[in-house]
């Protein structure tokens, strides 16, 4: 996998308290690879509501501040619906690597949302390798991904 192409792109990355010690796993692994990351927070395990960073996320991801981004809470259900609120947002719920290609491939999704009490890091890290590694295959999907956002 060449990820040369990938080097340059912003990550915004965003969790609440259930996902706070997977996000900065997470975040420190693409620092590794040379991305940079735009940590929308949160910055302890101390309880948040995950809204208050899936909003931040989106709107990073939007306003075109990142090229994509990472929502982490518990379940990833709160974030993803949060996430979705967003006109320009496409964010899949990840729990298998398989799923985080197709959300790409199929859904050309714009944030992966990852459950943290249902996968293991090891999990996590190859989920997000896979999503900024797959390229949207167009074709049939591109015209079903033309009639997700409501006017």
């Amino acid at each position: 996998m060449n990820t040369d192409t990938h080097l340059s792109k912003k990550i915004a990355i965003g969790c609440d308290h259930a996902g706070f010690e997977l996000k900065n796993t997470v975040a420190d692994s693409l620092k590794e690879k040379g991305f940079t990351i735009i940590d929308k927070g949160t910055y302890s395990k101390e309880s948040v509501d995950y809204p208050d960073f899936a909003h931040q996320v989106a709107d990073s991801v939007s306003d075109g501040e990142a090229n994509w981004g990472i929502l982490i809470c518990g379940s990833a259900n709160g974030v993803a619906i949060t996430a979705n609120k967003h006109q320009k947002i496409r964010a899949a719920i990840c729990w298998k690597s398989e799923i985080a290609s197709l959300a790409r491939q199929h859904n050309n999704a714009n944030i992966i949302c990852l459950p943290a009490r249902f996968i293991s890091v090891n999990e996590a890290l190859e989920m997000v390798e896979l999503f900024y590694a797959t390229e949207f295959e167009g074709g049939r999907h591109a015209k079903r991904v033309d009639k997700i956002m409501c006017s």
